[in-house]
């Protein structure tokens, strides 16, 4: 079973189209949405987690580039500096994904890198800036 991470961009004629619906039905892969902004009349931006058989995810993604749709690998990432961090939690409550949570009994932050899907909300609101991108 392969996994990758993308950033799917597709352009304006394209929203309308069911893409996600067939690599489900003809590639037989599974998929998780992590952020999406599509708009009418706009380019629309996809980051989703797919998963399956690794011929039929290559297979798959050759189509979608075929059709227009520009692909990317999520390769952007937060990463937390912990000499920074004073854990005051002001990024728990921004986090969409929980990736920053806050331990019940040290009141420590704990960020959890897996589930992060390196939106950067939590950068601009880290006051000591501890959460960082590599960029």
């Amino acid at each position: 079973m392969a996994t990758r991470r993308i950033v799917m961009h597709f352009p304006q004629t394209m929203i309308d189209e069911p893409i996600i619906s067939r690599l489900v039905r003809v590639y037989d892969l599974e998929f998780n949405i992590l952020r999406a902004s599509i708009t009418p009349k706009q380019e629309g931006l996809m980051i989703l987690v797919l998963e399956g058989d690794e011929s039929k995810l290559a297979a798959a993604l050759d189509e979608v580039q075929q059709k227009g749709v520009r692909i990317e690998p999520l390769e952007k990432e937060v990463t937390r500096n912990d000499d920074r961090c004073t854990e005051c939690g002001a990024c728990i409550t921004i986090c969409p994904t929980h990736a920053l949570a806050m331990e019940p009994d040290t009141r420590h932050v704990v960020f959890d890198p897996d589930k992060c899907i390196a939106c950067e909300l939590c950068v601009p609101v880290c006051p000591p800036r501890a959460m960082e991108t590599p960029f």
